[in-house]
């Protein structure tokens, strides 16, 4: 029992952190694996697996079983007597049951043609899927960046708090030996609250965008989870992958196997046939009595003239064809559109990052000096947590920025394919 308890534990102990180190790529994968639609491509490969064999059976022989009573209110007679010749008219009862055969000979590949075009309807709808999957990436970025932007302005609120806890002690002591007035402590006392007020709002969108990442994985994600800044290299050169390309190019081959498939219905169709039964009459019309048959032969079809029904068919996917490529075109034109503006994006940030670090720099350089100014009682409280949140906020900026040009580097990346 000890054993099992301590099994569990170690398990538990392997899911949280596995929970805690999870990337960006991991909920990708998440997704693909486990929302509902993910299940979709599995059951349309068992699909085709059985579209096919119907198919095959196909070149198999088709055997019947008829069976027929009838009764009619005459029968063939002949039209004159012969003399000392009797013959016994048919009844007008009738029994027959047969056993038909019929084995396909050559039907110009049809079963074949149906065979690819079922594949490539298969492999189209697979397709579907991927790319259904695949746009899940951008609302998987927004939660997930979002909540890296919230953890960075938790980290610098408790920061925050933590120098104005320390200013607090100082100015506790400046206050004691009359150095500063004692509302300054009241004044760095009422941005502590501020700020915790500020990390509740935090802690309450964080709950909520984890619970829809959550949602969106079919994971349970913890609210504590820490998300890890993915690092993201972009090659500006490299061809786009996107799936909806392969599924223009998947669309056009069905297309082409569908016009296959035409072709192939107007070629000649041959096949043999056998019969075996047993009735009253039999194939001898003039012995009245149950007698046992069989027939066998070969029959051909061959509709020669289908008053260009086919051609007008063939037409129409021609035009289905250019319409898959107009569609083709305007995905490839409209996706470059979005590329060129998250690049526009990515070196924006990277140039307003820059900016951030100067002014970081110069922020905490007049903070220190107002940290020695409020220490000697030459200014305010109110003056010094003036300084105090302009840095602050060059910080907040800069993480925003810092998200935000790993959000379009990962936009980027999807809206490329790769």
């Amino acid at each position: 029992m000890k054993k099992n308890l301590t099994a569990l534990l170690v398990l538990l102990s392997l899911v949280v952190n596995a929970q805690q180190k999870l990337m960006l790529e991991d909920y990708y994968a998440l997704a693909n694996k486990n929302y509902p639609i993910a299940k979709q491509s599995a059951l349309l490969h068992q699909k085709s697996i059985y579209e096919m064999d119907a198919l095959k059976k196909g070149k198999l022989p088709k055997i019947d079983l008829n069976t027929q009573a009838t009764y009619q209110s005459e029968v063939t007679e002949l039209p004159i007597k012969i003399p000392n010749v009797v013959v016994t008219p048919l009844n007008k009862d009738q029994y027959r049951a047969t056993l038909d055969v019929n084995q396909l000979i050559y039907n110009g590949g049809v079963i074949n043609a149906n065979t690819k075009l079922k594949e490539a309807q298969t492999k189209t709808q697979q397709q579907q899927v991927e790319v259904s999957l695949y746009q899940l990436k951008i609302r998987i970025n927004h939660y997930y960046f979002s909540i890296l932007l919230l953890q960075e302005k938790e980290a610098l609120l408790f920061s925050k708090q933590e120098q104005l806890n320390s200013r607090i002690k100082e100015v506790q002591s400046g206050v004691k030996y009359g150095a500063i007035l004692p509302a300054s402590e009241k004044v760095l006392e009422a941005e502590i609250l501020k700020i915790k007020q500020q990390l509740i709002e935090i802690k309450s969108d964080k709950s909520k965008l984890f619970q829809n990442l959550a949602i969106l994985t079919y994971s349970p994600i913890e609210n504590t989870t820490k998300l890890e800044r993915p690092n993201f290299i972009i090659d500006l050169k490299k061809e786009s992958n996107r799936p909806e390309l392969k599924l223009f190019d998947l669309q056009s081959q069905q297309i082409e196997s569908a016009a296959a498939l035409l072709s192939k219905n107007q070629l000649p169709k041959v096949n043999a046939f056998g019969q075996a039964g047993y009735g009253n009459p039999g194939l001898n019309m003039l012995n009245n009595s149950f007698q046992t048959f069989y027939m066998v032969g070969i029959k051909a079809n061959w509709n020669v003239f289908d008053w260009n029904k086919t051609k007008a068919e063939k037409q129409a996917l021609s035009v289905s064809k250019e319409i898959v490529n107009s569609e083709k075109e305007t995905f490839v034109l409209n996706n470059h559109m979005q590329l060129q503006e998250f690049e526009n994006e990515i070196q924006k940030n990277q140039e307003i990052i820059n900016s951030d670090n100067e002014i970081i720099v110069l922020r905490n350089e007049v903070l220190q000096s107002s940290d020695s100014q409020l220490k000697n009682g030459v200014i305010t409280s109110s003056e010094y947590l003036v300084e105090f949140t302009n840095l602050y906020e060059a910080k907040t900026n800069q993480k925003l920025h810092e998200v935000q040009l790993e959000l379009a580097k990962a936009n980027y990346l999807i809206l490329n394919g790769n």
